[in-house]
């Protein structure tokens, strides 16, 4: 960290700051004039580069595009819904304010654009890939569990090979330590954990935003490695009826419907609902066992937002989730008793989740001062002193057998946030906020195994109930020089009604060095409390007895790193980039699911000694020719832990590499696109126990994927296969003959279960 230090505080030194892009902000205009910032809306220079030269707009609407090669020259603003906007501008000390209008048509010219599906965002603080609506449909992602193909930063795996639940991995750690984010509110945590990841179909969302790092201190203590935010479709969207169907070979059908709505001039309402099947019993291994259990879900979310005259906003939403899951050997039969003679899983979930979020504008800055070019950053008059208050509520229940293993849980949570955000001056902006959560956990584990002896079947039940309350304030302070130098520092402290005072110091720093090249650097600390059973719900599916060594402490990471970007020409693309990355996660304390101690137990108990993860990225992405564009990612993990008795290893079942190459080509108008996704998988180190023939890691094995989409008026044709050369683990059950004796295990999974998936379907989307 101190090396990184260095180099920036060198860097800072040595160069000027001189004012070399065009700064402004996009609005979404609804039917009644009101604007809202617009975020992510694509901005670039008309006629001279095109989309090639594109920008996103942030989180607050705002934006930083390099001058054009001549002066004058026309600035387009685009966004999915809305009207294009196009503005003159003189030079580069002006600042653009783009309108974009929701609906409107055009009867003679239709502009037509294309959207990136990946692409690392340049305003953030952080390091951020944003997979965009367009990504989200590459490969007709049913769920954000399988949106991360084309991304080398995120690994999907399984946690075993019975219960379907997917997990991810981020900088080389579980992704219980990244928070994961619905519209900056905090979600899939607690009992939602292991099977969160199919609760919110990928047709629901405009973008997934994966931040790398630690975060701002506002949305919690909780994120140790990285953020991923899901962006929701807009009730501002004007899109009465939005519809995906999908089948697969697998038998697996989803209906997905969105509705938006503007009731007023000033409410505007979404109806999201989606239905899926997956009924089919594979079993391509031929180990008797299921390789995905037989699903159904019905989802339901409905999200308001009203907009007052003096600008208050008001939004708020209700969601609510049933799904269940049946697997475990092929000739399973659930209305017979559960007894040795036979191996089942049975899985239900139910989830409801309620919120509102209150925007109060409090006061408006003034002008900026005459001949001030470097504060553009904020438009003269723009709204900079407001408060918010952020409520809400979820309740889920878990029932589950594996087996003769029971787990049931029940939790409450209430959270209640209050932020207060103004500035200093220009350049000097600050948050204030107070924080409070209520969590409340009835949890059971019924345990059963077979000793090694053989001897009969044990039982013992272990009460997991917990009560938390935890209540605190934060505060962030930003200092910014226009687009080019962002340094965000933050600190929060936070008081646990089970484990006392946890403080939080957390900082950021962006430098954009030329308008071609970008340096990051972030550092800070993150805390999480265990949930022990569905924070590795893989456990569940093995014969052996669970064993909670110890009282559990807090997990407590300290996560720093640094990335450069840069922007160069290459070909006929002059935005063509190229990103490096370094992250290090260092545990001061961390819960260790230790498997290789005692064959006949899976242990729990705190980290003595070190635990950390190295992660190295090189990310790489040009357009050579016209609707052509080539991404390619590689990523090196160095991840290790100090397992009792047996000192400092390679964490087990962690892939050391991966490689990611995505091409796509569009013919004109995007009449058709064109997808194909290579992925080069790393070896991971098999724990001792599943080690045969002396082979120690895994074999590195290559996946492909590929789709094609035609896309006509209102609807959009699609087609597509995963896994394309049908390559699966073999024998991902050891013990299978055996299920109930200490040797089963089906945790071990490394690679894919499921074989080729050909697939088809089709979006409709009806305009106002």
């Amino acid at each position: 960290m101190k090396k990184i230090v260095l180099i920036l505080a060198g860097s800072l030194s040595l160069c000027t700051l001189p004012a070399q892009n065009v700064r402004g902000v996009v609005y979404g205009v609804s039917p009644t004039g009101d604007k809202t910032p617009l975020s992510y809306a694509s901005v670039h220079w008309h006629g001279e580069h095109g989309a090639h030269s594109a920008v996103a707009t942030d989180e607050h609407g705002r934006f930083s595009i390099p001058r054009p090669a001549a002066w004058p020259a026309t600035l387009m603003a685009s966004f999915v819904g809305y009207s294009s906007d196009m503005r003159s501008v003189a030079d580069d000390t002006a600042f653009v304010e783009l309108l974009l209008h929701e609906g409107a048509a055009l009867d003679e010219v239709q502009v037509t654009g294309r959207q990136a599906a990946l692409y690392n965002a340049r305003l953030t603080q952080l390091k951020t890939e944003v997979i965009t609506a367009a990504g989200l449909q590459k490969m007709a992602c049913c769920n954000i569990g399988e949106s991360f193909e084309n991304s080398a930063s995120i690994s999907v795996g399984y946690s075993d090979a019975v219960s379907g639940a997917r997990q991810i991995r981020l900088l080389g750690l579980s992704g219980v330590y990244t928070q994961m984010l619905e519209e900056n509110r905090a979600d899939m945590r607690g009992l939602a954990t292991p099977f969160g990841l199919s609760f919110t179909p990928g047709a629901w969302l405009e973008s997934i935003q994966v931040a790398k790092g630690v975060g701002s201190v506002l949305q919690g203590y909780e994120n140790s490695t990285g953020q991923i935010n899901l962006e929701y479709r807009k009730p501002t969207t004007p899109e009465p009826l939005f519809l995906n169907l999908y089948l697969d070979r697998f038998g697996r059908t989803e209906l997905n419907v969105a509705s938006s709505q503007p009731l007023s001039g000033k409410l505007f309402t979404t109806l999201l609902a989606h239905g899926s099947v997956d009924p089919m019993k594979t079993d391509g291994n031929g180990d008797g066992f299921m390789d995905e259990p037989a699903k159904k879900q019905i989802n339901l979310a409905n999200r308001w937002l009203y907009v007052a005259d003096n600008g208050t906003m008001l939004r708020f939403g209700l969601k609510g989730l049933y799904e269940k899951r049946d697997g475990g050997q092929m000739d399973f039969d659930a209305s017979r008793p559960r007894d040795t003679s036979q191996y089942g899983t049975g899985i239900e979930n139910t989830h409801i989740n309620a919120y509102i979020k209150i925007g109060l504008p409090l006061g408006r800055r003034a002008p900026a001062p005459a001949g001030r070019d470097n504060a553009p950053d904020v438009a003269a008059g723009e709204a900079v002193t407001n408060m918010a208050l952020i409520a809400d509520y979820t309740f889920h229940d878990l029932r589950s057998f594996f087996g003769l293993k029971t787990f049931d849980g029940t939790e409450h949570t209430a959270n209640l946030n209050a932020l207060f955000q103004s500035a200093f001056g220009p350049g000097h902006d600050y948050m204030i906020g107070a924080g409070l959560r209520w969590d409340v956990y009835r949890q059971g584990l019924q345990d059963v195994w077979r000793p090694v002896s053989g001897r009969g079947l044990q039982t013992a039940y272990t009460n997991l109930d917990r009560d938390e309350t935890v209540g605190g304030l934060f505060g962030e302070y930003t200092f910014s020089y226009g687009d080019q130098l962002v340094l965000v520092a933050g600190l929060r402290a936070d008081y646990h009604s089970l484990f006392q005072w946890m403080i939080t110091p957390r900082a950021t720093l962006k430098y954009a060095v030329a308008d071609h090249l970008t340096l990051r650097a972030s550092g800070g600390r993150g805390f999480r409390t265990p949930n022990v059973i569905t924070d590795h719900i893989g456990v569940m599916a093995t014969g052996r007895q669970i064993a909670i060594d110890e009282p559990l402490d807090l997990e407590d990471a300290w996560t720093y790193g640094g990335s450069a970007a840069w922007y160069f020409s290459l070909w006929q693309d002059d935005r063509a980039s190229l990103g490096v990355d370094f992250f290090r996660t260092q545990f001061t304390n961390q819960i260790i699911a230790d498997q290789e101690n005692d064959l006949a137990r899976v242990l729990f108990y705190n980290l003595d000694g070190q635990s950390f993860s190295n992660t190295y990225q090189i990310d790489f992405s040009t357009t050579p020719v016209e609707r052509f564009t080539i991404m390619a990612t590689f990523r090196y993990t160095d991840a290790q832990t100090a397992y009792r008795a047996r000192g400092l290893r390679e964490r087990p079942l962690n892939d050391r590499f991966k490689a990611v190459v995505n091409l796509q080509y569009a013919t004109r108008m995007n009449i058709w696109t064109f997808d194909f996704t290579a992925q080069w998988n790393g070896q991971t180190r098999l724990p001792d126990f599943a080690v045969a023939d002396g082979r120690r890691y895994s074999p590195v094995y290559p996946l492909f994927f590929a789709q094609i989409t035609r896309k006509f008026r209102n609807l959009d044709l699609y087609v597509g296969c995963e896994n394309l050369f049908n390559y699966t683990q073999p024998d991902p059950i050891l013990g299978a003959a055996a299920p109930y004796d200490a040797g089963f295990n089906s945790s071990v999974v490394w690679g894919p279960l499921m074989e080729r998936r050909l697939y088809a379907g089709l979006r409709f989307t009806l305009f106002t």
